[in-house]
C-alpha cells in the first residue's frame, strides 16, 4: 500500500482502481477528521489487511463529507468506512453491502455547548447558531436536525464546518452556541477542548459505522476482508489499531441491521 493518503480527486480520472490491478482495491473513509489523522489511523490497518488477505488496498481520502458522498454515490470505492445512513444510501444507489462493524457498541449523536454556557436543552437553541460537520453526518447532523424539526418544532441557524473537530473548536471559541458530534469523536479531542465542553442532548442509538463493499467486489474478497478484521480484533496489536477507528468488537453485519434508519424520517433532511 502506498504510504500516503491519496486525494479522492484522482478518482475522477480513474474511478475504478480495481480495473487497473485485479487484486488491488480502493478503500474510502468518511472524513470525520483531518486527512493526516485518517492516514495515520488507517494505513497501518490496511497494511495488516494486506498481510492477512493477500490483496492490496489503496486508501483514498475525500476533501469533506459531501465529496465522500459523491464518490460512493458513483461507486468510486471498492470498500468504504461510512456512517449508518450512508450505508442505506450507498446500498440503494450502488449496491454497497455492509460487511463488518463494531458490534460491541451503537452510535448516537450528541449536542455540545461550552461548559460555562447557560444552555441546557435543545429547545433553548431556537434561532441560535449551531455548528455541524456536514448536512448528512448522521449522529452529528442528520439526526439532531431531524429532532429539532420533528420533535421540538424549532429552527436553528445551521453552520457547516467540514469536520467534527472543527465543530468542537467553533463551540469552544464561541463562534456557535452549540455543535453536533458523536461520543467517539468528542472523546478523541485534546483534553483542552474536551474540558471546555458539555453534552446537553443525545440522539437515539443506531448500529455503528460499517465497512461496506461494492457489489462488484467478489464474494471471496468480501469474506476475506471481513474475516481479517475479526481476526485482527482478536490480536493485541490489531486490537490496538482498530481501537483508533474505533472498532473494539469486530463482527459481521448486513444491510438488514440498518433498516431501523429507514423508519426515522431522515430522508427529508438528507441533502444530495
Amino acid at each position: 500500500m502506498k504510504q500516503a493518503l491519496l486525494l479522492a480527486i484522482g478518482m475522477l480520472i480513474s474511478p475504478l482502481i480495481s480495473i487497473a490491478h485485479a487484486d488491488t482495491y480502493s478503500f474510502g473513509v468518511v472524513p470525520q477528521f483531518s486527512s493526516e489523522r485518517i492516514s495515520k489511523t488507517w494505513e497501518p490497518i490496511l497494511d495488516l489487511l494486506e498481510k492477512e488477505t493477500g490483496y492490496q488496498f489503496e486508501l483514498y481520502g475525500s476533501l469533506d463529507i459531501p465529496a465522500f458522498e459523491r464518490h460512493f454515490s458513483k461507486g468510486h470505492f471498492d470498500f468504504a468506512y461510512m456512517n449508518p445512513y450512508h450505508a442505506i444510501v450507498a446500498h440503494e444507489e450502488e449496491g454497497y453491502e455492509p460487511i463488518i462493524r463494531d458490534v460491541g457498541r451503537n452510535l448516537y449523536g450528541i449536542l455540545v455547548t461550552r461548559k460555562d454556557s447557560s444552555i441546557k436543552s435543545m429547545q433553548e437553541l431556537d434561532g441560535k447558531k449551531v455548528a455541524f460537520p456536514a448536512p448528512n453526518a448522521l449522529g452529528a447532523s442528520l439526526m439532531p436536525r431531524a429532532e429539532f424539526s420533528q420533535q421540538h418544532k424549532i429552527a436553528v441557524d445551521e453552520v457547516y464546518v467540514s469536520s467534527h473537530s472543527s465543530v468542537y473548536l467553533n463551540v469552544v471559541l464561541g463562534l456557535a452556541a452549540a455543535g453536533g458530534g458523536v461520543q467517539k469523536t468528542l472523546s478523541q479531542q485534546p483534553a483542552k477542548i474536551q474540558s471546555q465542553l458539555k453534552i446537553i442532548s443525545k440522539t437515539q442509538e443506531v448500529p455503528a459505522h460499517p465497512i461496506s463493499a461494492h457489489q462488484r467486489v467478489p464474494e471471496k474478497v468480501k469474506q476475506a476482508v471481513a474475516n481479517a478484521f475479526i481476526h485482527l480484533a482478536g490480536t493485541p496489536y490489531g486490537a490496538k489499531l482498530l481501537n483508533k477507528i474505533p472498532m473494539k468488537v469486530a463482527g459481521n453485519t448486513s444491510i438488514k441491521e440498518y433498516d431501523v434508519l429507514r423508519s426515522m424520517g431522515l430522508d427529508e433532511f438528507y441533502i444530495k
